[in-house]
């Protein structure tokens, strides 16, 4: 009897730090989609609806995601006072390039640290505008597979004509240096020539959630909230 007794504490106690030890680790939804798709402006949407903090990235409270956007944490990084990467990331980002995997893995790698750091709670990680290629997501295998668990991908799938009218809107005011049409251009074919066949691949995995990107803001996001609310 004290045998069995010991042996049935030993199966829970190893469940519960199974427990421990999977919610500790990252859960990551990788959000894609093509310039303009409307990825960042739902992050906002849902900042909003659900009571985020925003600091330098935005905090759920009510789902436990992070949002970090790989473009937002590569434009912070080149205009760190410092950086040894700024002008190389400033130099890709105009010609419409993915910048070298290793950068970019580490700005995520950190961030995510960074955040969990503060709060073990916040596991979980909508990371956005990655993997945009092969060699990202080799990058991410290599160095992340034992450390984060992928989900699924959120994909906002829109025409290139209007990815390439809201850029060139959101231009007017955004002052980034990629929000033109020489560099727009050059966006839309890495897109479709590097990361569409990303997607293609997590499709096939059947690990793909596609939503309608054309619609208003609010069509959008009434998908979103209806799959974020279903997968929990």
């Amino acid at each position: 009897m004290l045998v069995q007794l010991r042996g049935a504490l030993s199966r829970g106690v190893s469940s519960v730090v199974y427990r421990v030890a999977r919610a500790m680790k990252p859960q990551v939804i990788f959000v894609l989609g093509g310039p303009g798709a409307g990825k960042g402006t739902q992050c906002a949407k849902i900042v909003e609806t659900y009571g985020y903090t925003q600091l330098s990235v935005c905090l759920s409270q009510t789902y436990g995601y992070t949002h970090l956007s790989a473009g937002d944490l590569l434009r912070g990084e080149r205009s760190r006072e410092g950086s040894e990467f700024g002008q190389l990331i400033d130099s890709y980002i105009k010609d419409g390039k993915i910048v070298p995997v290793e950068i970019t893995i580490n700005l995520l790698r950190k961030a995510m640290e960074e955040t969990m750091q503060l709060d073990q709670k916040k596991s979980r990680f909508l990371i956005d505008g990655f993997p945009r290629n092969h060699d990202n997501l080799r990058g991410w295998t290599s160095v992340m597979e034992d450390k984060a668990d992928v989900k699924f991908v959120l994909f906002f799938d829109c025409s290139d004509q209007v990815c390439i009218n809201r850029c060139l809107e959101r231009g007017k005011s955004s002052g980034r240096t990629d929000d033109n049409r020489e560099s727009l251009e050059k966006r839309i074919q890495t897109y479709l020539q590097s990361t569409r066949p990303i997607i293609g691949q997590y499709e096939r995995q059947g690990k793909v959630h596609t939503v309608d990107a054309s619609r208003s803001v609010d069509e959008v996001f009434a998908d979103v909230k209806t799959l974020l609310d279903r997968e929990g």
